[in-house]
């Protein structure tokens, strides 16, 4: 019977937050354009500002921007009043959440952006509210019940307010053109920086590439690879081209007494896996992985010719498995 209890109160919660959802998606307006204009052409960062748990979801919303190229920081109203408006500039335009819109807390931010003409965008749900009146926009959250059993804990409103808060991080990075080199390039750490870099963050170039010409013999290849230390030497023709690998997998096959007088390219692995340096390490890596029984180096070519040599090991260096 608790179990049944359980999930018919998890089924209620998300209905009743849906509805939410479902009500501002209907409401929008022209407002919202409006406020990416005033969000996007700001010269300076998005101030981000709420009380209790709207303002939790505010430092989401600050953290999204921000990450999505929107400079934005969260504001917290009490330190605001303490010294903390000295951050806010003429520069940049406040975003204030507010579910009723008569949180308190937001009173000298109200004031300290009406005083300096400082763009004011509202987060409420009650548009006639001391927030309302003193914001240059509105964006308005739906007015349903909470999700709460007791319909007092703040749940639909605060998902809505995430959700508004999407909307415009989404939008603006439509806006903007924000690419996927933009995201990596704000996420240098952790998994998504990695899988976010190209191979050519992190292969060996130059001298630091085995290469021999074809018509070396075996004897040349073994000293490159141990010169080199990759586990590989990569064959090329007169013109420079990559036209065969010869790994340690393929010195254990072709093993015999004169081996080392064999010509390289009777031994080499010809049309090897290659790649190019704007390839994604993630799926460089599974390129390696995929390939009959797996390889742990890979060149990468431009217009048939190697500029550099990428190892499994740098792959996994970089944090991508």
């Amino acid at each position: 019977m608790t179990e049944i209890s359980d999930i018919h109160v998890a089924r209620q919660t998300i209905d009743r937050e849906i509805e939410a959802l479902k009500a501002m998606e209907n409401s929008l307006d022209d407002t919202l354009g409006k406020v990416l204009d005033v969000l996007q052409n700001t010269k300076g960062r998005v101030i981000v500002t709420g009380m209790g748990k709207s303002g939790h979801i505010g430092c989401k919303i600050a953290a999204t921007m921000a990450s999505t190229g929107t400079p934005a920081f969260f504001l917290h109203p009490s330190e605001a009043s303490h010294g903390d408006l000295g951050m806010v500039t003429k520069d940049d335009v406040v975003l204030a959440i507010s579910n009723s819109g008569e949180s308190k807390e937001l009173l000298d931010i109200l004031t300290y952006c009406r005083r300096f003409s400082i763009p004011l965008i509202a987060i409420t749900k009650n548009p006639d509210s001391s927030l309302g009146h003193n914001s240059d926009y509105i964006l308005r959250l739906p007015d349903n019940r909470e999700a709460c059993p007791l319909g007092l804990a703040p749940m639909s409103s605060t998902t809505a307010t995430l959700v508004m808060g999407d909307i415009l991080a989404a939008a603006l990075m439509v806006r903007k053109g924000f690419t996927e080199q933009d995201f990596r390039l704000r996420h240098p750490g952790g998994k998504l920086g990695a899988i976010l870099r190209h191979v050519s963050d992190i292969m060996h170039t130059g001298d630091e590439m085995p290469l021999i010409g074809e018509d070396a013999i075996m004897q040349d290849a073994l000293i490159k690879m141990s010169e080199k230390m990759l586990g590989c030497v990569g064959i090329t023709d007169k013109d420079g081209n990559l036209i065969g690998v010869i790994t340690d997998g393929d010195l254990r096959r072709w093993m015999a007494p004169n081996l080392i007088e064999e010509k390289v390219s009777k031994v080499m692995t010809k049309n090897p896996r290659t790649c190019t340096a704007d390839t994604l390490i993630a799926e460089a890596v599974n390129i390696m992985n995929n390939t009959g029984r797996g390889i742990t180096n890979m060149f990468v070519l431009e217009n048939g010719k190697p500029i550099g040599i990428v190892h499994i090991h740098d792959c996994l260096r970089a944090g991508v498995s």
